[in-house]
């Protein structure tokens, strides 16, 4: 795919339409530019999504926790991810 078009006053560039519907590229998505030795490569970045995706595993748990225990859970997780995290740096002294 090939296009021509020319730089705006402001540096701005056109993105053609079926290079955009190829890649899926949408309003809202963030593009990275990199210079590669004589051109530049763009890259698209899609933007995070604003769906929940709570209950999405629901169908793959045999037993759910009360939000006690959840929280319990978490708590503990954090505690143990904070004492490894203590030992990696008192380690790496």
């Amino acid at each position: 795919m090939t296009a021509t078009y020319k730089v705006g006053k402001k540096g701005q560039v056109v993105i053609s339409k079926s290079i955009r519907v190829r890649l899926g590229v949408t309003p809202g998505w963030t593009t990275v530019q990199r210079l590669v030795d004589d051109h530049v490569e763009l890259r698209f970045i899609p933007p995070e999504h604003d769906r929940s995706l709570q209950g999405s595993l629901s169908s793959y748990v045999e037993s759910s926790l009360s939000a006690d225990e959840l929280r319990q859970a978490r708590e503990g997780a954090w505690r143990e991810a904070a004492v490894e995290n203590w030992r990696k740096e008192s380690a790496s002294r």
